[in-house]
């Protein structure tokens, strides 16, 4: 089978099941059979979202989205692999942190908005410091576990060689725990995305949470779908994304998985 074919093979098995759901849908609306104002026809929600982006109001509330995430989920990410791989190479920081990060996992993250509102303030940072949050825990316990997983005696043998401990942390390490870190940044990525929308449907001004909660507040239900939709979407690209990216970076687990 060539390589063409069998993207499309595999194209065809993933949206299948979505069209055959978007045309009942559609046909129930149509005939009838379903209230418009709760189920708009996807032609009509189709038909909003073409107008929000001709008018700039979804590529300018997309933008608002998009820049609190990126902040956030850079210094999350970061800071997450920094701490995770420091508390799986030394015993010292993991009976330090760990009870720390624990505690920051097993506490629902919306609660923290009004303290970190009190502390920095009503504008972004706050936003921003709690979506780096969420992907600092995610990823520092996924980079831990990985870490943790190496097999000793690879690490045995680079001290054998003399490796000091930044090596052993870049040769042995990391490109061992890479499988485990990339698991933790499809979840982080994805939870900083779920908690960028929420906290702007609790707290925001702007952006698509935003623009879903104005929607409902309005009864445009029309709206309220091409927010909800658009959401949906942006979790679908970035997983997909990483996916390649990880095929990419770590072909080894990809043969091993086939």
């Amino acid at each position: 089978m060539t390589r063409v074919r069998k993207g499309a093979v595999v194209l065809a098995q993933s949206l299948w099941l979505p069209v055959l759901l978007v045309a009942i849908w559609q046909a129930a609306a149509s005939n009838g059979w379903l209230n418009p104002f709760f189920f708009p026809a996807p032609t009509t929600v189709l038909a909003t979202g073409w107008h929000m982006t001709l008018t700039g109001e979804l590529p300018r509330e997309l933008t608002h989205t998009f820049g609190r995430y990126a902040q956030g989920v850079t210094l999350g990410c970061l800071g997450g692999i920094v701490c995770g791989a420091l508390m799986g190479v030394s015993v010292a920081a993991r009976r330090a942190l760990e009870p720390i990060v624990a505690a920051l996992y097993s506490t629902p993250k919306l609660t923290l908005l009004p303290l970190l509102m009190l502390l920095v303030g009503i504008g972004d940072e706050s936003r921003v410091i709690l979506i780096a949050l969420v992907g600092f825990i995610f990823l520092s316990m996924q980079t831990l576990d990985g870490v943790r997983g190496v097999d000793p005696r690879y690490v045995e043998m680079a001290r054998n060689y003399r490796a000091g401990r930044w090596a052993v942390i870049r040769r042995i390490y990391l490109p061992a725990a890479l499988p485990q870190i990339f698991t933790g940044f499809r979840i982080a990525l994805t939870r900083s995305m779920v908690t960028a929308i929420a906290l702007e449907l609790v707290a925001g001004e702007n952006g698509i949470g935003a623009v879903i909660w104005l929607a409902w507040e309005t009864l445009a239900t029309e709206r309220l779908y091409v927010g909800i939709l658009v959401a949906a979407a942006i979790g679908i690209v970035v997983h997909k994304a990483l996916f390649r990216l990880e095929e990419r970076l770590i072909p080894w687990r990809r043969i091993s998985t086939q």
